[in-house]
């Protein structure tokens, strides 16, 4: 199996390597039950997050745990998750349509009141585990719009590909795209 050794924020680990097409692979990052890693990348992104950010806000389901330590690092007591379903409990809610290379067709995301009352005229910075080819960050920022949310940033602990050479997005390392095998 073709792995990929990326070190960031003092952690290393060795990335599989995995085909997303005939012509594509990319390194699997997953932070999922990685407490050290998710713990030491969200302390670094926090230090790097604009100081007047006022609430974070993530997508389901990768960005959760990483929302959570960043939240900690930056002494917030709320951010809000775009969740991919509709709950019972979630009131008035919109939506948002998401393309992303590592989800098979489209997915949904929604905020519903609570979450829409919490970010409305706020200064939100947008949170997720890779930023690629921008869809999802793209999605969540015009869902934070639609909220009535000022965007004011967008991070994430890896930029992948030719995201890289963004100049609009907050990252600790890059991570390249890979040929398929």
């Amino acid at each position: 199996m073709r792995t990929y050794e990326l070190n960031v924020a003092g952690v290393t680990r060795q990335l599989p390597i995995l085909n997303i097409s005939n012509e594509l692979a990319i390194a699997a990052f997953v932070i999922l039950g990685d407490a050290e890693l998710t713990q030491k990348t969200a302390i670094a992104l926090a230090e790097k997050a604009p100081r007047d950010v006022e609430i974070l806000m993530t997508a389901e389901t990768k960005g959760i745990p990483l929302v959570i330590e960043m939240a900690r690092a930056l002494n917030m007591n709320r951010y809000v998750v775009a969740r991919k379903s509709i709950k019972g409990y979630m009131n008035n809610v919109i939506f948002v349509e998401d393309f992303s290379i590592t989800t098979k067709g489209k997915q949904m995301l929604y905020v519903a009141d609570d979450d829409i009352n919490l970010i409305k005229g706020k200064k939100v910075l947008l949170v997720d585990d890779v930023i690629s080819t921008g869809g999802s960050m793209k999605a969540l920022k015009t869902l934070a719009e639609k909220a009535g949310a000022k965007v004011i940033g967008q991070a994430a602990i890896l930029a992948e590909g030719d995201a890289k050479n963004r100049d609009d997005i907050i990252f600790l390392e890059d991570l390249p795209l890979f040929k398929a095998e």
